[in-house]
């Protein structure tokens, strides 16, 4: 075929448009480059549930018996449990009431001080003797009192301690019961300033040196250290039950418990105490139990457990 000359031009200027012309129109539009998703700031750790026990005992014997309930409820639950150790009662209590603790192991009294002060806190456990828990009255042999169903009125005038002054066993129950038995404040009845030794197995030691004649402490813990004797007399944590002897057992009262934070249930989940107070009753291990100082286990329990001894303290002007 022949093409004159004058239509070259035109047909390269045809061949030049027609992709012009393809590329609108009917045909899709140009994909640009996919955007890229901000970069995320990788998941938060969990952060673990503090809890703490009110200091009975010195800080090793503390640490041995919270440490692998930690670990339990960890893999009971899924979520990290620290044991925060506490200076003293009102240490524990404090921790508590500022959120900085979550769930703690009160005796009656702390535990009721700290319910007052956070709304919402709730009993969730108890150990089966904590039901029917009772105070030891003790005396050195020197005194020469023997134990009786009755309470020791010869103990007026004499050396006594207590233990911590926001203790259950070893101040409130001990002093409820020397006013009930004697009519008197124990200021009137020994003639002094109440004295705190600050822990049960201090009352138990000062009253063996002869420091003082008797004192009033955890009926558990007199049992262990004297178990403890026996084992070794040697051993520091022992008590010669022969140099301290219990002269009188207080009635039985409701004590220690477990006490949960409500903030539980907003940082872990709705139903989180539920969860946590089922993994303490489910709590089957002798041998964790044992370190717990409650072989028998453990078992449900509510604020309203602790109705009758907020009465006492009340009457005892130990909580408002």
């Amino acid at each position: 075929m022949h093409i004159h000359r004058w239509a070259l031009p035109a047909l390269a200027l045809f061949v030049l448009l027609v992709p012009c012309f393809a590329r609108t129109g009917t045909s899709a539009p140009p994909t640009s480059a996919p955007e890229l998703a901000p970069p995320q700031d990788p998941p938060k750790a969990v952060e673990a549930v503090r809890f703490t026990g009110i200091p009975t005992a010195n800080t090793a014997d503390l640490e041995a018996k919270y440490e692998p309930l930690a670990k339990y409820l960890s893999e009971k639950l899924g979520v990290p449990f620290e044991y925060v150790p506490s200076a003293d009662y009102n240490a524990s209590v404090d921790g508590f009431v500022n959120g900085d603790l979550q769930l703690a192991w009160f005796g009656g009294l702390t535990g009721l001080r700290a319910r007052q002060r956070v709304e919402g806190a709730k009993v969730i456990a108890c150990g089966k003797i904590d039901r029917e828990f009772k105070s030891y009255f003790v005396a050195n042999k020197a005194l020469g009192l023997a134990k009786s169903d009755k309470f020791p009125l010869a103990l007026e005038g004499k050396q006594f301690t207590f233990g911590s002054d926001s203790s259950t066993s070893g101040r409130l129950m001990p002093e409820y019961f020397i006013r009930k038995e004697t009519k008197k404040a124990p200021k009137e009845f020994f003639g002094k300033e109440n004295h705190y030794s600050g822990g049960h197995d201090k009352t138990a030691k000062l009253v063996e040196a002869g420091t003082f004649d008797a004192g009033a402490m955890d009926f558990k813990q007199y049992e262990k250290m004297v178990a403890e004797f026996k084992k070794d007399p040697k051993s520091e944590k022992g008590l010669d039950p022969d140099k301290v002897q219990v002269i009188w057992v207080t009635p039985t009262y409701v004590d220690y418990h477990f006490t949960a934070h409500p903030m539980l249930d907003t940082e872990y989940g709705a139903g989180f105490r539920k969860k946590l107070q089922a993994a303490l009753i489910e709590l089957k291990d002798e041998a964790l139990l044992a370190a717990l100082d409650r072989p028998e286990g453990l078992v449900e329990a509510t604020n309203a457990d602790f109705d009758v001894l907020q009465g006492v303290a009340k009457e005892t002007g130990l909580v408002r």
